[in-house]
């Protein structure tokens, strides 16, 4: 069943492996466990074997699902992946980004191809931009052009005209969508935002209300190593940006950062891999 997506997978020079999920079998008795949340749904994720990566697809046995690859970009490695099950149809883009591979839900249901998909998945700032929509097709590809510079989910737009209080420049700044590992900011600043509680149980951050009210609940909860950061802030950086499964880039000069548009797609919460 679903066996062709082993070839499709192949032709952008990856390996895909279907885990096929019974479903009569206890949770965690199958060859690869999943997070206990994603149990009885179809679920992407990034494994890793004596070969290297692979993508690992996990489909439950006995639901309506149908996948399908709508569009295979040989020379971009990269190929656009829809789960039918439902009535719903969701989009995923899997492919080679610097040094590894990635997949991703892609918001929108327009989304029909690779070009389009990535298009989906930059923000607004950036598609919205005059400097973008003067760039040719195959500098709109580029992890570095006029309009931005990207690294993994981050684009970095520049704001040529941000002067910033040196009192108020942040250094070795994290950020982060809530899960994985963060990029590394050498200078940032951040602008407005709401103060929450972050830690490792609760990494997209509680209010102090929340906080408290944990707190009460379970008095041990205090030792879970928290720390303040500011939720939907205006952020802003120069200087180097560093991640460990990326290259470092030189932000030279003010640029904003604004994350892609994965998570308002539907079917991020299908993404076990994230960084």
């Amino acid at each position: 069943m679903h066996t062709h997506l082993i070839d499709k997978f192949e032709r952008i020079g990856a390996r895909a492996k279907l885990n096929i999920i019974p479903e009569q079998v206890s949770f965690g008795t199958h060859w690869r466990p999943e997070p206990r949340r994603f149990r009885g749904m179809f679920s992407l994720d990034i494994q890793k074997d004596r070969k290297g990566e692979y993508f690992l697809v996990n489909i439950p046995e006995g639901k309506n699902l149908e996948l399908d690859v709508l569009d295979v970009q040989v020379k971009m490695r990269h190929l656009l992946l829809m789960a039918r099950q439902d009535g719903n149809k969701d989009k995923f883009l899997c492919g080679h980004d610097e040094r590894h591979w990635f997949t991703c839900a892609v918001p929108g249901s327009s989304v029909s191809n690779v070009l389009t998909a990535m298009n989906e998945l930059r923000p607004t700032d950036v598609r919205d931009s005059l400097p973008f929509n003067s760039l040719k097709t195959r500098d709109r590809l580029r992890r570095r052009n006029a309009a931005f510079i990207r690294q993994g989910e981050w684009f970095f737009i520049p704001e040529p005209n941000l002067i910033v209080p040196e009192r108020l420049i942040l250094t070795h700044e994290p950020i982060s969508r809530g899960r994985g590992k963060p990029h590394w900011l050498e200078n940032a600043y951040r602008s407005g935002g709401t103060m929450v509680r972050v830690c490792n149980e609760y990494p997209t951050g509680l209010l102090e209300d929340e906080y408290k009210a944990l707190l009460s609940q379970r008095p041990s909860a205090v030792r879970w190593n928290w720390r303040s950061m500011m939720r939907d802030a205006g952020v802003f950086a120069t200087g180097n940006v560093s991640h460990p499964d990326h290259a470092t880039i030189d932000l030279r000069g003010w640029h904003r950062v604004v994350m892609n548009t994965e998570h308002k797609a539907r079917a991020a919460k299908n993404i076990v891999f994230l960084d």
